[in-house]
C-alpha cells in the first residue's frame, strides 16, 4: 500500500482526533492536511503508520489549541465548536460512544481541561490508545500521561450529566420538538422542554444572537415561537439534522443559504439546552452563509405591527 492510500485510510480518525481537541471543522482539516505534508516529507517509513500519523496530528492541534484559547478569551458572547453534521469516523461497533464524545455538551466540557489533558483524554479514553502511544504522541511520560489522564477524566464526570439519554427515546422526542416548533406551539414546546433548560446563542459578535442566555421553559418556548414567526415572515424554512451526533437542524433563507445550526441536548426525558450557532465564520463548511443582519431586517420589516420575541 503506498503512502497515499495508507494516508487517506487514516483520513477520518486523523479528523476526528483533531476535531474534539481544537472543536474546529476548519482548524482541524487544516491539522490534517500539515500532517500529510510531514508525513510525505519524511525519509523512512515509520513502524506504525497509524500511531505516527495520531502522533504528528495530535502535537499540531495541541500547538493550534494552544493559540486559539487566547483568542476565545477574547471572544464576544458565549463560544460554540464549529457543528459537525457527520463524524467521518467509520467505526460501527463504537458508534454510539464516538457520537457521545463530539457533542456540543461534550467538547464544551473538554474546554475545561488543558491541552495535554485534552490530548491524552481523547487519545485513551476516546479511541483506545495504549498509554505508550499517548505519551509518545504528547512528548510526556507515560506515568505522566496516567497522572492527565486521571486528572481529564474527574474534570470530564464531575461535569457530565446524571442521567444518559436513549437515543431512540431521544430522536422521538426531538421528533416532537421540531413539529410543535414548526407549528409555533408554545404549550406544546413547554412541555418537552426541561424547567431550568437554557436557550444560548453563538454570534460570536458578526451575526445576530441573543446577547443573554434564555432561562426557563416558559421563557425559552416564547422565544422560540417568536423566532419561527420571524422566519416563516420571511420564507425561511428549517430541516432536522444530527448535528455532533445529537438533534438539531440548519436553517436557511429562502434562497438555501445557511442561517444557523442548531443542537439540542436531551436528558432524563427532556430538552435540557438548546444551542445555536450563528456565527458566519462557523458555518461555512455547512453551505454558502446568508446576511443574518440583511434577514433580520427584512424580518423586523415584516412583522413591523407585532412584537416578537429575541433571535437566535
Amino acid at each position: 500500500m503506498s503512502r497515499v492510500e495508507e494516508f487517506e485510510e487514516l483520513r477520518p480518525l486523523l479528523f476526528s482526533i483533531a476535531y474534539r481537541l481544537l472543536g474546529s471543522v476548519s482548524e482541524a482539516e487544516d491539522a490534517v492536511q500539515d500532517t500529510w505534508l510531514r508525513y510525505e516529507a519524511t525519509p523512512t517509513k515509520p513502524t506504525s503508520t497509524k500511531a505516527f500519523l495520531s502522533a504528528v496530528v495530535t502535537r499540531i492541534s495541541i500547538d493550534v489549541l494552544r493559540s486559539a484559547r487566547v483568542r476565545r478569551e477574547e471572544y464576544v458572547g458565549p463560544w460554540f465548536p464549529e457543528p459537525l453534521l457527520a463524524d467521518p469516523y467509520e467505526d460501527p461497533e463504537r458508534s454510539a460512544e464516538l457520537a457521545d464524545s463530539v457533542s456540543m455538551a461534550a467538547l464544551l466540557l473538554l474546554e475545561r481541561l488543558s491541552p495535554l489533558e485534552r490530548a491524552v483524554f481523547v487519545l485513551r479514553e476516546v479511541f483506545g490508545f495504549g498509554f505508550p502511544e499517548v505519551a509518545s504522541a504528547v512528548g510526556r511520560s507515560e506515568a505522566a500521561c496516567r497522572q492527565l489522564a486521571v486528572r481529564a477524566r474527574r474534570h470530564m464526570q464531575d461535569g457530565r450529566p446524571r442521567f444518559e439519554a436513549d437515543r431512540h427515546e431521544r430522536d422521538l422526542l426531538a421528533g416532537r420538538f421540531f413539529d410543535a416548533f414548526k407549528e409555533g406551539k408554545v404549550d406544546a414546546l413547554q412541555e418537552l422542554l426541561a424547567a431550568d433548560v437554557q436557550l444560548v446563542g453563538d454570534g460570536g459578535g458578526k451575526a445576530p444572537a441573543l446577547t443573554n442566555t434564555v432561562f426557563g421553559s416558559g421563557n425559552v418556548s416564547r422565544t422560540l415561537v417568536g423566532f419561527v414567526t420571524k422566519m416563516d415572515a420571511i420564507g425561511a424554512v428549517f430541516e432536522p439534522h444530527e448535528t455532533n451526533g445529537e438533534p438539531g437542524a440548519i436553517f436557511r433563507a429562502r434562497d438555501g443559504k445557511v442561517v444557523s445550526v442548531l443542537a439540542l441536548e436531551i436528558l432524563d426525558g427532556q430538552v435540557q439546552a438548546i444551542r445555536a450557532v450563528v456565527n458566519p465564520d462557523k458555518l461555512g463548511h455547512v453551505g454558502t452563509v446568508a446576511d443574518a443582519w440583511a434577514l433580520r431586517r427584512e424580518a423586523n420589516e415584516a412583522l413591523r405591527s407585532t412584537d416578537a420575541p429575541g433571535t437566535l
